[in-house]
């Protein structure tokens, strides 16, 4: 995936490639613009520039395809069935015992959902839909670090696997340190690379 001069509210234009399997982590304080450009990358914001995945160029696909290609799951997700399964693309194949749910997670009520389980179950959602691209909006903000760290080797198991080019927002310095190829930082409306936690 690839951003060439990507324009988003203040920030400076954005120019970078994330390699396939390759987790590029996003820090910066808060407001700072940080899931407004991943909000851009998913084509849900207005922005300037170009989004590439691969030879495909973000601004000649329609939208709904691209979002489906390039799929962004934020912080708090939105739910619209009653079940659990309602909202998966294809069964789960064991990918929820991965994450801690037992099984039969689908048949699930929605109603019942906890945070930190909406969080994990967003994941399976989109794993489901075999995205090409990953955008992740601090996808363990609601997790105990027991989950937390299960939850990371399964988003690093599944990027590496399926040679997914992951955009990842956290604010957990141990966190970049375990999972980022790469470590960006928004410093003053500008995104600077951060040498020392790579």
């Amino acid at each position: 995936m690839r951003l060439a001069e990507l324009v988003v509210g203040e920030l400076a234009p954005v120019s970078l490639t994330v390699a396939p399997g390759e987790i590029l982590c996003l820090s910066g304080p808060s407001g700072s613009g940080k899931s407004r450009l991943l909000r851009a990358i998913a084509d849900l914001d207005a922005h300037g520039g170009e989004i590439w995945l691969g030879e495909l160029c973000q601004s000649r696909v329609k939208g709904h395809c691209w979002r489906g290609w390039v799929m962004l799951v934020p912080a708090d997700s939105q739910w619209w069935g009653e079940r659990v399964g309602d909202h998966l693309g294809r069964g789960l194949d064991g990918q929820g015992e991965a994450l801690g749910f037992p099984a039969g997670v689908e048949d699930w009520q929605v109603s019942r959902l906890s945070s930190g389980e909406k969080q994990r179950l967003a994941l399976l959602r989109a794993w489901s839909r075999q995205p090409r691209a990953l955008l992740l909006d601090e996808p363990t903000a609601n997790l105990d670090p027991q989950l937390t760290g299960k939850t990371e080797a399964w988003i690093r198991h599944w990027a590496r696997q399926a040679g997914l080019p992951v955009i990842w927002i956290s604010h957990d310095p141990g966190q970049i340190a375990r999972v980022a190829d790469r470590h960006y930082r928004i410093h003053d409306n500008r995104l600077e690379r951060d040498h020392g936690s790579d």
